[in-house]
This record gives C-alpha cells, structure tokens and sequence, in this order.
C-alpha cells in the first residue's frame, strides 16, 4: 500500500480548493433552480401549482425524484459501512424494492390517483373520518421532521470528515440552502433538483468504484479480498426474527417498509400525483425502482471495495474516524485526493442525497399542513394568495425545525439502522390504508384502534432494544497494516468479535432483539389484526356502505380473465339498508 494513504501516515487529507469550487458550482446550480421556477411562476398563486406542479410534470423528473426521496446520505454513507462492518446480505434488499415497486403500483397507486387528493391522508378522512385523518397525520408530521434532522446532520458528518469543518456551520449552511429553493421554487423546483442530484449521486457513486478497483487491481480481487475475510454472504435464510439481515427480513421486511413509502408516503405519492395521467405515475414508479436497484446495488460494490481496501487496517480503531459513516468520505479523499475535483464532486453526491430528501419532506410537510389542518379547522375556503403564504411560511418553518433536531443527532452512531427504525410509526400508518383498501367492513373504531395498538406496541418494541443496547457483533477487523510509529497510539491487543449475524442473546426480552427491518411489517400487521377485530365487535349487524373508489378490486385486478359473472360476485358493492346479513369481514373485493 503506497505511503501516502491515511493507514500510513496517520492523517486524513482534506480538501483542496477545487474540490471546494466543484462543490460549491454544484450547490449554486440546485439554489439557480429554484430561483429559476420562483421567478418563472411569480404570478402563479395556485397552491396546486406550488405543491403537484399543477399536475402536469414527466415520467423524467417524477421517476428520479422518487428514486432519491428517501435514499438519503444515510443511506450512501451507511450502506457502503453496513458492508464493511457486517456482510453482503443488506444486498438482498434491492430485490424487497422491486416488489414494493409492484404492489405500490397496481394495488395502492390506482386507488389513491384515482380519487383526486392533494394530501394522502384525505382518503383516511373518507373511508375513515376525520379523528383517524388527524391522529395518523399527527404521527406522520413528527416522524417526518426528526427524520429530515438527522438527514441533515449526516452530509455535515461527511463535510466535518474531509474539511475539519465545525458540524453547526455546515448544518446551518445547507439547512438554510434547501429552505430557500424549496420555499421558493415549490415543487417543481424540488423535481428538477432531485433530478439533477440523483446524476451527481450515481456519478459519485460510479468514480468511488471505478477509482477504488483501479487501486486495488481490478473489481474482482476487491470482491475475492471480501470472501477471504467473509464479507461476502447472501445465504442467510433464518427464520428468527432476532436475526439482524437475513433474506426474509431483507426482501418481506425490507419490501413492506419500502412498499409503505411508494404507496401511502404523503413525500412519495406527492410526486405521483404531480403526472398527469395514472399510467405515467405507473411507468414513473418503475422507472424509480430500476434506479433504486441501480443505487443500492453502487453502495454495495463501493462497500465491498471499501473493505477491502481498509482490510488490514480498520480505521477506526487506527483513530482515524470516530464511527463508522465517516469511512467512506476517508476512503474517498485516500482514493480520489490526487485527482482535484473528483472528492469536491462525490461531496456534492453525499449532500445530494440529504438536499434531494430535505426538499421533498419540507414540500410534503407543507401539503399536509394546508391539507389536513389548516382547510379543515380554519378555513376551507382561503383564496389562493393566503395558501400559497401559507405553505411558504410553512416550509420555512419546518426548515428551522431540522437544523435544530440536527444539532440533537451527532450522539447517533449508525445513521443506516436509524433510517430504518423510524419506520415504527410508517408500519401502523400503512396499516391503516390496508384496512381501508381490503376489508370494506373495517370502520373508523378498527382504524383508530388499530393504529393506536400499532404504535404503542412499535415505540415499546424500539425504545426497549434502545434501552438494553440490543446490538449485533460485527465482523472482524485486522489492524496489522497500520502505519503504528506515525501516531502516538498503540495497536490494541484484543481482537475484534468474530463475525456472527444473529444478535447476541440475554436476560432480556426476545422481541427487544427483533430485527429493525421488521418493524414497518410488524406495526401494519398489528394494525390490521387489531383493527378487524374492533370492526367486527363494534359494527356487529351493522350495514355496509362504502363508496367503492375507497376499495381496491382484488379480484379484477389479479383474475381479469375470470368469467364476468364470477367477478361481479366477488366484487364490493354497498348494500341497501334493507336487511342485516352476517358477512365476513374480509368480504372478497
């Protein structure tokens, strides 16, 4: 390994001054953007025009904003450590995306576009009632806003990893650079930006493995480098639940959670109502999960390449880093440092991720404010001028908000895994759309109920494997490469634990060890276990009457080629308050 490179000399390089030009150029195209669309459309006040872009924008900018909505710097600066610290098994989650891709498109897309809605959560108000509407959203807002916090705190860990940068300035400076485009340009200007990022972010990407092969002598010594220490592993097909990734959690864990963002995330179906017709968001959706796989597939091979290029010398415990999502930008400025520009540009891919995921959820916040609170409870009939100030405001406002949960999150120290747990309130919220798609005779009271018990029993589940530090081993780590005179540190004499997949197990709680990609699963399914059983106990005899939009038609979906007769039967339609019939809840749609 060439003397120049961190391991050796002890020091991470940082920046250069084009490197810091090439970011900057970048950060300057995204502001223009919005300028640009707030300029272009200064004498539009239509809220529609600043929320769905007037419902007229392409399959193009639709699908790549879908795409990088919520692969966020958490994710490509987690993924690539997620590979280094454990296995290649999160890989299997690409395929959990093409399924999710699948049932958002056919099963809740069609039913949701098809309805004419601005915010989501107006279908809860009409298959279940306002309190349902308000108490879903309620979650959705919180979950959202700490979400896009620690969002923004992981891109300022990248600038602080590479520039020495204090952690606040780099917040405070982003924070505010995506408030304004985004209050300024709506979304429009928020498509085209997340389009123009989701480019840096797949150049980034491709530079990191091209760069990262090349030093080591091709991809496929990085790979075989990988097997020989046992990062390489897709067959874990466990059934336990406590196991951290198996394929089951990946693919059924990891779709349900994927499959709840691109079907009922307010951030998500935001976008697809931005098209103009149902099958362009269609084609849009799985334009989207082609990319998706295409990422996540680059953030693993940049994983693999990143071990196998530290393999002898684990940065961490060389102190180099002081956790493990600051590798990848060491990696980069090891890798890419002699070529000015290219570690300026795979910032710019880092921040991109944050940018594209901060504008989206302050655009979708603002929606669901106007939406479901403000026209409800205020003013159902504000002229256009005082809404669009009030989403502006609105924006704004949840801006500030994530600046300063951002300063909360630098105790966090696997951004990855903390994505994905805050999938505990997204889990019961999708199950409240389940039981109104698929059991017509689920009522307001199952919803309430089930969300309710959802929630409770999530937050409980996540808080208690906080609380015991449920954690599992990583894989091991060598350190005998490292350059030990040029530090004043010592090699450590105990070796790292051995590589083990499945969580170590104590006196604690089994559940508290089950994996946090079941828990978007986990919530749903409580939700509609809980949520049947209230309906059938409190709309007992009750008749049904449900306007058949709010249904999806399972079997005409699924059996198209079924007799007419035969589908007519198996298909809801309401029922005359005549007589009572004892029917099943799960009545065939």
């Amino acid at each position: 390994m060439e003397t120049s490179y961190s391991t050796q000399t002890g020091e991470a390089k940082t920046l250069g001054v084009v490197d810091f030009a090439v970011f900057g150029c970048t950060l300057s195209v995204m502001l223009f953007i919005g300028l640009y669309f707030a300029f272009k459309n200064k004498k539009d006040q239509d809220p529609a025009e600043y929320l769905v872009a007037g419902r007229s924008m392409g399959v193009l900018p639709v699908s790549l904003s879908l795409a990088v909505t919520f692969l966020s710097s958490m994710t490509l600066l987690g993924l690539p450590a997620e590979i280094y610290n454990y296995t290649t098994m999160f890989w299997w989650l690409a395929l959990g995306m093409v399924l999710a891709v699948a049932g958002a498109a056919h099963v809740f897309n069609p039913v949701l576009y098809n309805i004419g809605i601005t915010s989501v959560y107006e279908y809860i108000e009409k298959r279940f009632g306002k309190t349902v509407r308000t108490s879903v959203t309620i979650g959705w807002l919180f979950q959202t806003i700490f979400y896009m916090g620690t969002v923004l705190y992981a891109p300022a860990l990248a600038l602080k990893a590479v520039t020495g940068m204090e952690l606040w300035v780099s917040i405070v400076t982003i924070g505010c650079l995506v408030t304004v485009y985004t209050t300024l340009g709506g979304m429009k200007a928020v498509l085209w930006t997340d389009s123009f990022q989701a480019g840096l972010i797949v150049v980034g990407l491709l530079s990191v493995v091209i760069q990262g092969s090349i030093v080591l002598g091709g991809f496929d010594r990085a790979w075989q480098i990988a097997s020989t220490n046992s990062r390489i592993y897709f067959d874990n097909f466990s059934v336990d639940p406590g196991t951290r990734v198996s394929v089951w959690s990946a693919v059924i864990g990891g779709g349900i959670m994927w499959m709840s963002f691109y079907s009922v995330n307010q951030c998500q179906v935001q976008r697809l109502i931005a098209c103009p017709t149902q099958k362009k968001a269609q084609i849009a959706m799985w334009c989207s999960g082609a990319q998706l796989v295409l990422i996540v597939s680059l953030c693993c091979m940049v994983g693999v390449v990143l071990f196998a290029f530290y393999k002898d010398c684990d940065p961490l415990q060389y102190n180099l880093v002081s956790t493990t999502d600051e590798l990848l930008p060491l990696f980069v400025m090891d890798i890419l440092g002699h070529l000015p520009g290219l570690p300026g540009l795979f910032l710019s891919c880092i921040f991109s991720g944050s940018l594209s995921t901060l504008s989206s959820g302050m655009n979708a916040v603002s929606a669901v404010v106007l939406q479901d609170y403000i026209r409800p409870f205020c003013s159902c009939n504000i002229n256009n001028f005082t809404a669009s100030v009030i989403t502006k405001v609105t924006t704004v406002t949840c801006g500030a908000l994530c600046i300063g949960i951002a300063f909360l999150a630098s105790g966090i120290n696997n951004l990855l895994e903390l994505s994905y747990i805050t999938s505990v309130i997204d889990g019961p919220a999708f199950g409240v759309f389940i039981l109104g798609m698929f059991f017509p005779r689920a009522n307001h009271w199952g919803a309430l109920c089930g969300y309710i018990s959802g929630i409770t029993v999530m937050l409980w589940i996540a808080v208690g494997a906080f609380i015991h530090d449920i954690t599992s081993p990583m894989s091991q780590f060598s350190v005998q490469g490292c350059n030990w005179n040029a530090t004043n540190s010592t090699m450590p004499t105990t070796p790292t634990p051995v590589a083990n997949n499945t969580a170590e197990q104590d006196d604690t709680l089994a559940i508290y060890h089950m994996s946090f990609l079941y828990y978007s699963a986990t919530g749903a399914f409580i939700n509609v276990v809980v949520g049947i059983i209230v309906s059938l106990i409190t709309g007992y005899g009750k008749n049904v009457n449900v306007d058949p939009k709010l249904i999806f038609p399972i079997v005409r979906t699924l059996f198209p080629c079924l007799p007419k007769n035969v589908k007519e039967k198996c298909t809801y339609t309401p029922r005359e308050p005549k007589t009572i019939e004892s029917t099943e809840l799960t009545e065939a749609v």
